[in-house]
């Protein structure tokens, strides 16, 4: 599933108040509509200004324009407006969406019942795939709970660049894993008395697009300024389309990152091929990130005894690979050996990161030598909270003893800290794959688990006397809620039936999939009260190895993140018809980032969305950076942006 198909977006924060413009029109998008439920249909708000509706107009395939009433005159930057058409919306039908002066902004066509419960963008809104809701409408609010849980593999094929400088060319992107059939597909621009045209009659060639590939057309009706491109598959239903003000397909209106991103003029036209994202402004739905990326912030000298580690292990990227989807630029947030301590005067070694549920100003962090950092954001960088502790709390073994080696660390449902240890520090050549329980309300410099799982004998390929084999134990661990294992069907690997938490008494109310190292693979345990723990068996993320894992509210997805071993590549699971859970999408780092151990990988929770995106960040466990004398030398936390 491409990016269109998996971020099923989270509810956005409240934006400032802000003037309405008038001009930012081609940032509005027709996000929901049924032809079911008196006629309804939402409008959303891609763009960073409010946007006034005064005077706007729809029609739909048999009726002329004719005034709504919507439910605010004003739509927000991120945010909804609903109405109901004036007219019927048939089972087969279309909408378009007018301003005051008659410019397209937006449109979209169905065939019979494709509306019924509703017609929906999956993916993210405004931007993302159009699909049949699975479920009841969420008119004025993000379409994530009506999404289905797959996206046809049609809807993955995305408009990506448009020209109406002459050549008047369009640019189709397969986002998907399989091929796409497109020649009986049409297209057709803003002029509501031009037919749609066939893709194949512009390009007899153009019939198939492979996976990850390209198609392009020169469109036969022209396209001018304040246009749009809106394509259909043979059905008549809706696949993509985008709109431009004037100069804004000039040279070309590109999708930034290629193939997911929004829309932004370029400075470069690259029909066929990789969007440039270089330069230019956003001239299409959306806006868009500032060129190729930039990896801002940084500097300051390194401490006495700060000594950063040079990256090993490097992989190449798995086939399929997607980009990145949120921003491209990446912000290093930190201060400069940030993470000194008596067990670590290298200040290396950062890996495990998790924001806390509760209170997402929080980002939980694990450092390899038995260190817990409770982080808080001070002029754009995560420090030390100094209310918890300014220069973190040392963790210990059950009985306090030892040094955890720890990597991996997630927030449990009570807001306890759970840290994955793969050794003890003071005997690094025998393995100990532990998951260790912390109260972070206890008090002192020195915390104790509360509860201790002792996992080794399950991994005798590790106890080999080897420090090296020792530690590819655990690596990550991430918490998943049984609400999200039941409403998706997981089969129980114990019973073979649908999985039922109340079978395991124990537990609390989620499980815990920890990520070994040495197979990338996920280990499935529910940590009971008493300090046993039940095994639920081994799961295949695909990946050569993980290093940190978490469960993200927004896409509703499992996330296994692997470092440069693996090309720093993120896969995103899910559980498919069968009651498994399975790989459905990899997504490489910004590009700006450097390949290093990047071993820890967090994603804010949805509730904190700005504009469509929130908090993404990495930590770096060599604090490399792009090496000596570099701005990220000495550095290990890096913030960009995900979709919502």
């Amino acid at each position: 599933m491409t990016l269109s198909g998996l971020l099923l977006a989270g509810m956005l924060a409240a934006q400032p108040a802000a003037a309405a413009d008038p001009a930012g029109y081609p940032n509005v998008r027709i996000n929901e509509v049924t032809s079911s439920n008196n006629d309804t249909v939402e409008l959303y708000n891609t763009g960073s200004t409010a946007v006034s509706l005064s005077g706007w107009k729809m029609s739909d395939d048999s009726f002329s324009p004719q005034s709504f009433s919507p439910s605010s005159g004003t739509i927000p930057a991120g945010g909804f407006v609903t109405f109901n058409s004036p007219k019927g919306l048939g089972d087969a039908d279309k909408l378009v969406i007018y301003t005051s002066g008659g410019t397209v902004v937006d449109r979209v066509e169905w065939a019979t019942d494709k509306a019924k419960p509703a017609m929906v963008r999956c993916g993210g809104d405004g931007s993302g795939a159009w699909v049949t809701a699975a479920s009841a409408s969420t008119f004025g609010a993000s379409n994530a709970s009506g999404c289905p849980s797959s996206i046809p593999a049609a809807s993955r094929t995305r408009i990506n660049e448009v020209t109406s400088n002459g050549s008047d060319t369009v640019e189709l992107y397969n986002g998907g894993t399989s091929a796409v059939s497109v020649g009986s597909w049409k297209y057709v621009d803003s002029d509501t008395s031009h037919a749609p045209v066939s893709i194949s009659s512009s390009s007899p060639s153009a019939t198939s697009i492979p996976a990850g590939g390209y198609v392009t057309f020169n469109s036969t009706i022209g396209l001018g300024d304040n246009d749009s491109v809106f394509l259909v598959d043979s059905s008549g239903n809706t696949i993509d389309s985008v709109t431009w003000a004037t100069d804004g397909a000039k040279p070309s209106d590109e999708r930034c990152a290629n193939g997911t991103g929004s829309f932004r003029t370029a400075v470069t036209a690259t029909p066929g091929s990789a969007n440039s994202c270089s330069g230019g402004t956003g001239g299409g739905p959306g806006g868009g990130g500032t060129g190729t990326g930039q990896l801002l912030g940084g500097g300051g000298s390194l401490t006495s005894g700060c000594t950063p580690e040079a990256p090993s292990g490097s992989g190449s990227t798995p086939t399929g690979t997607l980009a990145w989807p949120g921003g491209l630029d990446v912000t290093i947030a930190d201060n400069v050996c940030a993470f000194t301590t008596s067990t670590g005067p290298e200040g290396r070694d950062l890996s495990g990161l998790a924001f806390d549920p509760a209170n997402p100003s929080v980002l939980w962090a694990a450092k390899n030598k038995n260190w817990l950092y409770k982080l808080v954001k001070s002029n754009g960088k995560w420090i030390p909270d100094a209310t918890w502790s300014a220069t973190g709390k040392q963790i210990r073994f059950a009985g306090g003893s030892g040094e955890p080696d720890a990597e991996g660390l997630t927030v449990g449902s009570n807001g306890h800290i759970y840290v994955t240890s793969e050794r003890d520090n003071t005997k690094n050549t025998a393995p100990k794959d532990t998951i260790l329980e912390f109260d972070p309300s206890a008090t002192g410099s020195t915390l104790s688990p509360v509860h201790q799982w002792d996992m080794t004998s399950q991994f005798p390929q590790l106890n080999t006397g080897s420090k090296d084999d020792a530690n590819l134990g655990f690596e990550g661990v991430g918490y998943v809620p049984d609400s999200w294992l039941t409403s998706n069907g997981w089969v129980d690997p114990l019973t073979g039936a649908a999985y039922n938490p109340a079978s395991y008494p124990l537990h609390g109310s989620g499980l815990f999939f920890a990520g070994l190292e040495w197979d990338g693979s996920l280990h499935v345990y529910g940590l009971n009260s008493d300090g046993t723990f039940t095994t639920f068996g081994r799961i295949v993320t695909g990946k050569a190895s993980v290093m940190d894992v978490t469960f993200d509210d927004g896409t509703q997805r499992l996330v296994a993140t692997c470092d440069n071993t693996c090309g720093e590549t993120h896969t995103f699971m899910k559980v498919n018809a069968s009651g498994a859970i399975v790989p459905d999408a990899t997504y490489t780092n910004p590009a700006v980032m450097p390949a290093d151990n990047l071993e820890g990988f967090a994603i804010a929770p949805a509730s904190t969305c700005v504009n469509g995106f929130r908090e993404a960040v990495w930590s770096d466990d060599g604090i490399y950076g792009f090496g000596s004398g570099s701005s990220s030398y000495g550095h290990t936390l890096y913030s960009g942006t995900f979709p919502c």
